[in-house]
């Protein structure tokens, strides 16, 4: 009989809520997070060699991202939020087994088997499903199209106003949650300037505005 898929992992980030997260893994270098493994696949004998690996393929559930229903066809954010394209033509998290795969740098493999990453795009939280290692010949393709998300490549938003109210978020979390925000994490139908945008991250509640390309941070909360 046919084993059903069951989570191995958790991976915990500071990614507290869907807004903010990065829109592919490592976009922000500097966002980190930690696989723990559940039992019995916490048995240190089923990581034995990844050390000799910089980078990991993960394959997780999208466990925020509930549908009964099979749609053929979704709006991407990038695109507008208006025009369709088949979901199997996107990364949309409304699929039909709800899988997603992204790939991170292994920063450090801890004594208990927890694997601390970086480079995650992932909510804290995530079940994970599988991993397997990052293979450099085989998993680089250089002459790759990247069809409607191409654009987005190098497209950043700047903060400035208020970055001084960051001051009070330790460095190691500020420098993440800055890149985060200059991700630009609205979807493209979203311009409007006076809107209040609000990120949880960590232990902190980011409130700012985003006028064209220029981003004011309002106020910092510390939950």
């Amino acid at each position: 009989m046919k084993k059903e898929i069951e989570a191995i992992a958790v991976i915990h980030t500071d990614y507290k809520e869907k807004f903010g997260i990065p829109r592919q893994s490592g976009r922000i270098k500097s966002a980190m997070g930690t696989i723990e493994f559940l039992k019995p696949y916490n048995d240190k004998n089923a990581i034995s060699g990844l050390d000799n690996f910089s980078h990991i393929w993960v394959i997780f559930g999208f466990s925020k991202a509930k549908t009964d229903k099979f749609s053929p066809t979704v709006r991407p954010p990038r695109l507008g939020g208006n025009k369709r394209v088949g979901v199997f033509a996107s990364r949309s998290p409304f699929r039909p087994n709800g899988l997603g795969i992204s790939s991170f740098k292994i920063e450090k493999i801890e004594e208990n088997g927890n694997i601390l990453v970086s480079g995650v795009d992932l909510l804290d939280g995530t079940p994970i499903y599988d991993i397997k290692p990052y293979i450099p010949y085989s998993d680089i393709h250089l002459d790759a199209i990247g069809g409607f998300a191409q654009n987005e490549k190098n497209h950043r938003l700047k903060i400035t106003a208020g970055k001084d109210l960051l001051d009070c978020i330790p460095e190691n979390l500020r420098e993440t949650i800055i890149d985060s925000i200059c991700d630009d994490p609205r979807p493209s139908y979203q311009n409007d300037g006076d809107r209040i945008y609000k990120m949880e991250f960590s232990k902190y509640d980011i409130h700012f505005k985003i006028d064209k390309e220029n981003v004011t941070v309002l106020k910092v909360i510390n939950l």
